[in-house]
């Protein structure tokens, strides 16, 4: 796969099939339409390019409300160039592009993306007038030698899916039905930092995980299973994300991974979090006795589910 600036273009024989989307959480609709994509860029002799912007658009559009994301864009290729297309092209999504009308940025790929075929997500808009219906895109498309096509909708078992659904199931704690809708694990990829120490004194050391990407998003408060990534390895473990309100550490949030059968010296590494499954609301308890006794029960269980995960993967 070749990636494509601003500043690229595609000249000569080279003609592209494109798709356009933020791509954020590459969730099974988003591979619905890159399957779709590929599907037409064969039929049609072209080559496969999707269309994604380094920012969500509504940074730009609406500051104040913009959402967090699901993925960094680093994680973003990467998921995209797990589907092969030909070419991605990244977009800077700026004051200028966000003025562009449906027409004018079919015209950009057209004119420098040598695009000629566009295959359009189910309920998909672009453009400042997003008020367009599909048969205007067709036409826009027409006038300028673009074939404009609609992709087919998701509609297997976790339909319906889109990233604004499964912003809400993770800000929910839903992180098991947000797997189901993208087809992978939610992650948090950051950087084992200080953090209060209390863990080993009570049998369960911690990793406390900070220097997360800014602007992603962030499971509700509460205990989870996850699959845990460090030193190029994948372990068990369970994570806490709260303010620990039975040891009294006060009003900073944190997020505390006990990683299962490890004690080795991870601080300054980095770590990722795979979200697997809640196991239950953070709640203070009456004693440290009773905080070890919940854990031990929490450990237990993540035991089980996490075994069904890994099984269930190979």
């Amino acid at each position: 796969m070749k990636i494509l600036t601003a500043t690229d273009r595609i000249d000569g024989d080279i003609r592209l099939a494109a798709a356009i989307g933020m791509f954020d959480g590459m969730h099974r609709g988003h591979i619905t339409l890159i399957n779709a994509l590929k599907e037409q860029a064969a039929l049609r002799g072209q080559c496969s390019a999707v269309v994604t912007f380094k920012q969500h658009p509504q940074i730009v559009v609406n500051p104040e409300g913009s959402p967090r994301t699901l993925m960094t864009l680093e994680k973003k290729i990467e998921a995209i160039t797990a589907t092969s297309p030909d070419y991605l092209i990244l977009l800077d999504f700026d004051d200028k592009l966000s003025l562009y009308s449906a027409q004018q940025f079919l015209e950009l790929l057209h004119d420098q993306y040598n695009v000629h075929t566009l295959v359009m997500g189910y309920n998909h808009r672009f453009g400042h007038d997003r008020s367009t219906t599909f048969a205007h895109y067709v036409e826009h498309g027409r006038r300028l030698g673009v074939d404009v096509v609609k992709a087919p909708e998701y509609l297997g078992q976790y339909a319906p899916v889109s990233s604004s659904i499964v912003r809400q199931l993770i800000a929910g704690g839903r992180v098991e039905d947000a797997m189901n809708c993208m087809g992978h694990p939610f992650e948090l990829e950051g950087k084992v930092v200080h953090g209060f120490h209390n863990g080993r004194g009570i049998g369960f050391p911690t990793a406390n995980v900070g220097e997360l990407p800014p602007g992603l998003i962030l499971p509700h408060n509460g205990a989870y299973a996850v699959m845990v990534l460090v030193d190029d390895q994948w372990h068990k473990g369970m994570v806490n994300i709260g303010y620990r309100p039975t040891l009294d550490n006060g009003h900073k949030l944190s997020i505390e991974v006990h990683i299962f059968d490890f004690d080795s010296d991870i601080y300054g590494k980095p770590i990722t979090l795979q979200f697997v499954r809640f196991l239950r609301l953070e709640f203070k308890l009456g004693s440290i006795e009773q905080l070890r006794e919940q854990l031990t029960h929490d450990k237990q269980l993540s035991n089980q589910i996490l075994d069904n995960y890994i099984s269930n993967q190979s």
